[in-house]
């Protein structure tokens, strides 16, 4: 089969499309025929060595993953939509950071890492769902304890986790203000927000005119202007970012707390987000689609800059 994989830490060009053997699923795994991987910010900082994830060379990226179930091992049995798996399921996961990922023709899952893929997308696309949804959902309810009625702030709506950030508010019965930019505005605006601030024009700290419960925080900020940001959360609120980079600030004399996110897997949660999808409540967005081939080139593009969206990696 095909895959990409890298023998060593280092710069895009570590990065080689070859010929490597199938897997074989263990006790309690799959086998997954690939029709999508997802790439992410945090596979550009595995394959340079910067993020601790114990990984094991040579390694395939791509944890994030859709595909069918082609062969199953010890112990997996029953149907996707009770727990079990069984060849021919459609399914997406979130899958160890670790171990090998998605960017192949095939890959080796734990069984409990797989839920149903959504049925009304198309499977390749459904792969940019889990982690970024997954880092939504945790970052406003695991660690940001918003419920009904409460007011969230969330920083840098725009990109992807802030969409699905936005809607998962929205549709908790949260009053959700939002920064973004003129290009994402819209999508930020159908997905839920009451409020949006043009973060090119418009200083945040002037524009929100109520303290708010929960600030989000999801795009790289300046550490002096994040802390003043937490002056808008209310005595005893919270504070949540995902730039893993920098300490999330709070204020221990008001009370207000403060946590940083790093996405863990959740099988329950995932179906839950699948769920939302299929209903029509969440939308998967997918910017950009290119062949596995074209991951190695992709990833130079990501260390000479930002990719905007979501990029969705298909096996030939």
């Amino acid at each position: 089969m095909k895959a990409v994989r890298y023998f060593e830490f280092g710069g895009p060009e570590v990065l080689r499309y070859e010929d490597v053997e199938r897997p074989t699923p263990g006790a309690g795994e799959v086998r997954v025929r690939v029709a999508a991987s997802a790439f992410n910010a945090a596979d550009d900082g595995m394959r340079g060595g910067f993020l601790p994830i114990p990984v094991v060379l040579p390694h395939v990226p791509g944890y994030d993953v859709s595909g069918t179930v082609d062969a199953v091992g010890e112990g997996v049995s029953g149907a996707a939509d009770a727990g079990g798996l069984q060849v021919g399921d459609a399914v997406i996961g979130f899958l160890p950071m670790e171990r090998d990922g998605g960017a192949a023709e095939y890959v080796i899952a734990p069984a409990d890492a797989l839920v149903p893929a959504p049925t009304t997308i198309p499977l390749p696309d459904a792969a940019a769902l889990p982690s970024v949804g997954l880092t939504a959902w945790q970052a406003l309810f695991d660690h940001g304890s918003l419920t009904a009625g409460q007011r969230v702030l969330i920083n840098g709506a725009g990109g992807v986790v802030g969409k699905y950030a936005v809607a998962l508010a929205a549709r908790a019965g949260a009053h959700v203000v939002a920064t973004a930019s003129p290009r994402s505005s819209a999508a930020v605006r159908a997905a839920g927000a009451d409020q949006i601030i043009d973060r090119t024009t418009t200083d945040v700290l002037a524009a929100v005119d109520e303290q708010v419960d929960l600030l989000i925080n999801l795009a790289p900020i300046d550490p002096d202007r994040f802390t003043a940001l937490v002056g808008l959360v209310r005595d005893g609120g919270r504070v949540v970012s995902t730039t893993a980079f920098m300490a999330t600030p709070g204020d221990e004399a008001r009370g207000v707390s403060a946590a940083t996110v790093f996405v863990l897997p959740h099988r329950d949660r995932l179906t839950e987000l699948v769920s939302l999808v299929d209903g029509g409540d969440l939308q998967v967005e997918v910017t950009r689609r290119i062949p596995l081939s074209e991951l190695p080139a992709l990833h130079a593009e990501a260390a000479a800059g930002r990719i905007p969206g979501k990029v969705v990696v298909q096996p030939a």
